[in-house]
């Protein structure tokens, strides 16, 4: 059984700018909050199969986490897969879908996370993180948001 959180943002840019902006890890560091460094783990243009470790400072302390591609389909939908096993957390897999539908030129993104493969005492703590999980997220979203628009 997963955890599911969902977070939308209307963000005043074309589909294919706020597509283009999720997927920028350069420009990341210019909006990310609490964002440290993004080391890729492979070379050339994002595509299915990507990898990189994503570092942030949360709660006063650096955490480290490993993110790969696991869908592309240019400018409607971006699918992340956060390996915990492989990061600071140590535990489950978190899996980020996002679409994007566009009216004129402003373009909605909407976020569905899920928290995968947690079990006993962290399935119960997983259930709390999923309200700080969609607030992060969120906090993400309006940063974004905030850099596309200027």
């Amino acid at each position: 059984m997963s955890i599911r959180f969902e977070v939308n943002k209307t963000i005043q840019v074309s589909k294919q700018t706020a597509y283009t902006g999720l997927l920028d890890l350069e420009s990341a560091k210019s909006w990310m909050q609490g964002l440290v460094r993004i080391e890729r783990l492979d070379d050339g243009p994002l595509q299915v199969g990507s990898q990189w470790k994503e570092t942030r400072k949360m709660f006063g302390k650096e955490a480290s986490e490993h993110f790969e591609v696991v869908e592309l389909n240019e400018p409607d939908k971006i699918v992340l897969r956060c390996d915990g096993t492989k990061g600071t957390t140590g535990k489950g897999e978190y899996v980020f879908t996002y679409i994007l539908a566009s009216t004129n030129d402003m373009t909605e993104i909407h976020l569905i996370g899920e928290i995968n493969g947690l079990t006993g005492l962290s399935k119960f703590f997983g259930k709390m993180m999923a309200g700080a999980f969609k607030k992060a997220c969120a906090k993400d979203l309006d940063s974004l948001k905030s850099y596309l628009e200027k």
